[in-house]
């Protein structure tokens, strides 16, 4: 596998463990209100597309740092989550739906869900890197 697909099945990995987290916490819906939906359907399934852009963005990106150890691939991907967190909602979403940006104060509980993602993201793409044969 190139580091793309890997990033790709990495964010997906992570995704899914944020979204438990965005689905306890009813945010789906508000995920969906970026298409201009309100259905928790289709805010998952946005989640999910958007994971997995964010997790090929990583591999290509930051391939050759993860691939240091394990703990680059957690401490990139909690940078990395810090990044998204500034960039989704804190500014991306609130510019997409006419709100305040970089609200941080209403945002602080998403913060840690993006380091979670970053973190469990990072460690997986360490994870299935370190499978391959060096190149």
């Amino acid at each position: 596998m190139n580091k793309i697909t890997i990033g790709i099945y990495a964010g997906l990995f992570g995704g899914a463990v944020f979204g438990v987290m965005m689905a306890v916490a009813g945010m789906y819906p508000m995920i969906a209100s970026l298409l201009g939906l309100e259905s928790g359907v289709a805010g998952f399934a946005l989640h999910f597309v958007i994971s997995a852009v964010i997790g090929a963005i990583f591999g290509y990106a930051l391939d050759g740092m993860v691939r240091e150890g394990p703990g680059m691939g957690l401490g990139v991907g909690a940078a990395y989550g810090l990044v998204w967190w500034v960039l989704g909602p804190l500014l991306i979403m609130p510019a997409a739906m006419g709100m305040p940006l970089f609200a941080v104060e209403a945002q602080m509980g998403n913060l840690f869900g993006h380091v979670i993602f970053g973190m469990t993201m990072g460690m997986i793409y360490y994870l299935l890197r370190a499978q391959e044969p060096a190149q």
